[in-house]
């Protein structure tokens, strides 16, 4: 593993501060949000970061159709970009994440499959009961964009959430709650 040099933390605090700049003066909400899960199925948790603060953080709710210690990395993306459509309450938004996998599914997949009835020509649809609630959620919010970011690249509200779901994840958390709360 590389070690940091001073001119890589400088270059962290710069990409920071600019993202911090324009993520905090937009008239939108703006939203990273992660997942996490160890061993990958087992227990999970994500976290979603508005505004530069801490501020929703759960894993595998009640009544699940898996079980809270058998969850998956892709769940906890999926239920974290979740909560982000559900706090936006359809207002203006932009959820970062470093779920390009979601991504798709949202823009690209899930259109298609809801047309064909839940149904993709390769087999089942894996986690459809989260899918169709991300989708569901996104449509009904459709004020929100969806934009992709690196994952574990010194992007400071990206490592925010990865450090809150690892936290959330560590807690054994089901429901979603608020950071303030805790």
């Amino acid at each position: 593993m590389a070690r940091e040099t001073s001119e890589d933390a400088s270059a962290i605090n710069a990409t920071t501060a600019a993202v911090s700049q324009t993520t905090l003066k937009s008239p939108k909400i703006i939203y990273f949000t992660d997942g996490s899960a160890l061993p990958n199925p087992g227990w999970g948790g994500f976290a979603v970061i508005r505004d530069g603060e801490p501020y929703i953080i759960g894993g595998e709710p009640d009544g699940s159709v898996v079980a809270p210690d058998q969850t998956t990395n892709i769940r906890m993306e999926g239920m974290a970009i979740l909560n982000a459509l559900r706090d936006s309450a359809g207002m203006q938004a932009e959820i970062n994440t470093d779920s390009l996998f979601w991504i798709n599914v949202i823009t690209k997949w899930a259109p298609g499959w809801a047309k064909q009835g839940w149904k993709k020509r390769s087999g089942d649809i894996q986690n459809l009961d989260l899918v169709q609630a991300v989708y569901g959620t996104f449509l009904q919010r459709s004020h929100a964009t969806l934009k992709w970011v690196h994952g574990h690249d010194g992007v400071c509200f990206n490592e925010m959430a990865d450090k809150w779901a690892k936290e959330a994840r560590d807690r054994r958390l089901t429901n979603p709650v608020y950071v303030a709360e805790l």
